[in-house]
């Protein structure tokens, strides 16, 4: 069968403005999708980039890059994007890159960072995105783990890469610079090379996508993607965005995670979008909201910490009306930043969960406008059978009950799910158990149907005899308005085995002290159960985060368990008597 119809159907779908009819169509088109064969091979690159779009909308605009630092711009419409990733996969090709090497991409917010992945899927290869602020250390972990054929990094990194490959006793076969570098072919060099490339013939299964997980565990896995998994699968995530047909679309991400690939490349491509991207060193908000503005978004994809810098402007400054959608993802909104977003675009933030393993499952589509609960993160998607489950792998039916977030795999395997962790089977099985692909996430539900992220499993705080997911507590201390930012964790306690500890930044203005402590304890009870109330706030000026910006919850607990110091911003709850004839 081919996926040509599939693609249309969605992006038809996307296209439907009755909303009420949006939603049903799309319970039709993934079930329907869900139940189908899907083909022996499929080459996304050749059959639906440039078979549909270039074919039908190739002078149209597919990427509009700018760098936020020197102002450089430039735009590509879809033929030329597709002709400069030929470029570059048939120079591969000279240097005897086959289908099925690793393409290791160690690239910014740049142009060539969009050739290089449709290069690498339309020439079958493994591509494997790599964040550029890896340390030595870091890069030389993937390269022992996963060895590079083809290794595509911008100048200031080469020497990093050059070490880690002698220190891991690599050997590509090409390394590309972006810039000059002595050993290194500049990229510019591809420029000659012809602007149409023969696809290879990839199968359905393959993978084609590797990524490394965050490691907020533990050690980074890879997470193998195949020829479907990501191109078809994020289907689900470009539906829940709710983009259509030349709609200009906006995510602040960058590349080497996961994240970019979702809503910076798939989902764009896939509706026959326009995808941008804002290069930058230091975030200046000011800038960038001028550069949403400037080049006419229609929807935008900011972490939420981006959504509360942006609040804090005066956004009537500028011209936001061609806003149409606006997402946000990992944590939880308060509600005068999605109040102020709303007056100054018209548009509701709306949130969405998925994973570096899946493509968005669970979220607020655009039909839930108007009726998402604060705090929700919506509900699942209907490419995947989402349920929540307990230890043993049983239903959790009752609503506001605690389970593992899992994805059934009993009716049909959701296509965006990943393939496998590369070499890592007994990560694989633990993971895939009971019939049930479990996700390390923690959720409940209530008796609407409306989704609540509770946290990751690991993350989960024993206390007494409860226990407690840090995102609630979260949710509760970020609706105070000295709060811009906190992570809660469960630290070492004789009696209740652990406290609930809060790790606080204060919003621009505010300053650490006892009496706003007393002042957040105090709005915590208020907003939670007895048992859920933190016992510990620490005011801190950051929080340890990956590079793609999840808190690292983990190093937070470690750096609890060692001998205690006295601290000046750490204050207790039972040090306020006041609070005795509160909850306790």
């Amino acid at each position: 069968m081919s996926l040509e119809s599939t693609y249309r159907e969605a992006m038809a779908l996307n296209e439907i403005q009755d909303m009420a009819e949006r939603e049903v169509k799309a319970q039709e088109f993934f079930k329907k999708l869900n139940k189908s064969d899907l083909p022996e091979n499929f080459n996304w690159a050749e059959e639906i980039f440039e078979g549909i779009h270039v074919k039908e909308r190739g002078d149209q605009l597919a990427l509009i890059w700018t760098d936020m630092d020197t102002d450089a711009e430039a735009q590509y419409t879809y033929k030329e994007l597709a002709a400069n990733g030929n470029k570059l996969l048939n120079f591969l090709r000279k240097k005897g890159v086959e289908q099925g090497n690793n393409l290791y991409m160690l690239t910014p917010i740049v142009p060539e960072t969009w050739f290089a992945t449709f290069a690498g899927i339309k020439g079958g290869l493994v591509s494997v995105p790599t964040a550029t602020t890896m340390t030595e250390r870091e890069i030389q972990f993937r390269f022992e783990a996963y060895k590079p054929d083809v290794i595509v990094s911008f100048e200031g990194l080469t020497d990093l890469v050059d070490d880690a490959l002698e220190k891991a006793d690599c050997t590509p076969k090409a390394k590309i610079v972006l810039g000059e570098k002595a050993g290194w072919i500049s990229y510019s060099t591809i420029a000659e090379e012809a602007a149409e490339a023969e696809a290879a013939v990839v199968k359905s299964e393959d993978v084609l996508f590797c990524f490394f997980t965050s490691g907020t565990t533990g050690l980074p896995k890879r997470v193998g993607h195949s020829a479907v998994s990501y191109p078809l699968g994020h289907l689900s995530t470009a539906v829940i965005i709710g983009l259509e047909p030349g709609d200009v679309h906006h995510n602040l991400s960058a590349p080497g995670w996961a994240k970019w690939a979702w809503s910076s490349f798939f989902s764009p491509f896939n509706m026959g979008a326009t995808a941008t991207g804002f290069n930058f060193t230091v975030l200046d908000i000011k800038k960038y909201i001028g550069a949403v503005a400037k080049y006419k978004i229609n929807s935008f994809c900011a972490p939420p910490t981006a959504w509360r810098a942006f609040v804090g402007l005066d956004l009537s400054e500028y011209d936001l009306s061609a806003m149409k959608y606006s997402l946000s993802a990992g944590e939880p909104l308060n509600p005068e930043v999605i109040d102020q977003w709303l007056e100054a675009t018209g548009t509701e933030i709306r949130d969405f969960y998925g994973q570096t393993e899946s493509t968005a499952m669970i979220g607020n589509p655009p039909w839930m406008a108007k009726k998402m609960r604060l705090g929700s993160f919506g509900y699942p998607s209907y490419m995947y059978d989402v349920i929540l489950a307990d230890d043993e792998g049983n239903e959790v039916t009752e609503p506001d009950v605690t389970g593992h977030i899992v994805v059934r795999l009993s009716d049909w395997r959701a296509i965006g799910l990943f393939q496998e962790y590369i070499d890592n089977d007994a990560k694989t099985q633990e993971a895939f158990k009971h019939g049930l692909y479990f996700t390390g996430d923690k959720a409940t539900f209530d008796k609407d149907g409306y989704w609540w992220f509770v946290g990751r499993s690991d993350d989960v705080i024993k206390s007494s005899d409860y226990r407690v997911g840090p995102f609630e507590v979260e949710s509760a201390l970020i609706e105070h308005a000295a709060v811009m930012e906190t992570a809660v964790v469960g630290v070492p306690d004789p009696k209740r085995h652990q406290l609930v500890k809060a790790f606080v930044i204060l919003a621009q203005g505010q300053e650490p002290s006892k009496e706003l402590a007393l002042e957040l304890f105090k709005h915590t009870i208020e907003v939670l159960a007895k048992f859920k109330i933190p016992r510990i706030i620490e005011f801190v000026d950051e929080l340890p985060k990956t590079i793609s910006g999840k808190i690292r919850r983990v190093e937070l607990r470690e750096n609890e368990d060692g001998e205690k110091q006295e601290k000046a911003t750490e204050f207790y709850y039972h040090q306020f008597p006041e609070l005795s004839s509160k909850k306790k």
